[in-house]
């Protein structure tokens, strides 16, 4: 096994290699990346995490590009990690950061992830959590989510970043369908990228009257405006990340992310629970169950029943029940 205390030290060090290495352990999981989960969490917590969340299309990467190209000539390091939808037919999965953040690739004070969403709902992986420990560890000074796309589902990233973007654009019908979809709850922060668009005044007519309708508790959800193809509004956006972050206060920061990790580790259970019920209840069995739920001769809630028994008398380190 590799010398997990080494390798946490070389990601401590900024060791590129090293924190590429780290990443892919706690993706993966096992004892190797329990290790190291355990090893890099306690270095991390100092990063202002940011999580960039909007529909396919309205410029969110370009936007994480001109933000990346501000902090850096701000003097800061800045970490990106970039979800991407995964296929359920093919379970692949197209890492486009690798294409659409290229300026920033032999920066050494930058470091860009992909990752593939494997499924998982809530716009986040079940690693982009753990991905964003190790970078904190890495001593980044700014940590960059961008998550799969924009809806209902992506209150996840919510629970592992401090600041949430929602990224909207002008004539797509964007602000309606945020508000139809719950969307509107999500954001600490409210961006109309290509703001020169004709509907840019309409779109932001729109989100007011919006915020209007959603209670909020202190702090008010600003609108920016950017052109991020130019960088026009990328100073804006980070005052209003700044602001935000300012309201919380250090409670409020640990609060949220206390919060946060509450979700985490009821996922993570949920996930460990799963492995083992695909163990206790394997694809002969269940392919079984369905077809006698299909053909009437069994009622759905009793086959979950059956799945569930062969859970616990796994636990129980016995037999499988009858079927």
């Amino acid at each position: 096994m590799t010398d997990v205390a080494a390798l946490v030290q070389a990601v401590r060090t900024g060791s590129r290699r090293a924190i590429g290495r780290a990443i892919t352990a706690v993706e993966t999981g096992g004892e190797l990346g329990r290790a190291v989960l355990a090893g890099v969490s306690l270095h991390a917590g100092g990063a202002l995490r940011i999580g960039i969340t909007g529909p396919p299309g309205v410029g969110k990467s370009t936007l994480i590009s001109s933000l990346v190209t501000s902090r850096r000539a701000a003097g800061q390091t800045v970490a990106v990690v970039s979800v991407d939808p995964t296929s359920p037919f093919s379970n692949g999965a197209v890492l486009g950061d690798r294409i659409r953040l290229v300026d920033h690739f032999t920066d050494p004070g930058v470091f860009i992830r992909s990752m593939a969403s494997r499924g998982q709902l809530g716009g986040v992986s079940l690693g982009t959590a753990s991905a964003m420990t190790v970078l904190e560890a890495a001593g980044f000074d700014v940590v960059i989510v961008e998550t799969v796309g924009a809806g209902q589902n992506e209150v996840e990233i919510r629970s592992i970043t401090d600041t949430v973007v929602l990224v909207l654009m002008p004539g797509s019908g964007d602000g309606v369908q945020a508000i139809k979809a719950g969307v509107m709850e999500i954001p600490d922060v409210l961006v109309i990228n290509k703001a020169d668009h004709p509907a840019a005044a309409v779109l932001r007519t729109e989100l007011h009257a919006a915020m209007r309708l959603i209670p909020h508790e202190g702090w008010q959800v600003p609108v920016c405006e950017t052109r991020a193809n130019v960088g026009a509004g990328i100073d804006e956006l980070w005052e209003a990340v700044l602001a935000h972050r300012d309201a919380l206060g250090e409670a409020g920061v640990r609060a949220r992310r206390t919060e946060g990790m509450r979700s985490r580790l009821r996922s993570m259970a949920l996930a460990r629970l799963a492995v083992r019920l695909d163990t206790a209840c394997p694809g002969p069995l269940l392919d079984e169950l369905s077809s006698q739920v299909v053909g009437g001769d069994r009622a759905p809630d009793d086959a979950v029943d059956r799945m569930l028994a062969g859970l616990l008398s796994n636990d129980r380190g016995g037999a499988h029940p009858d079927r």
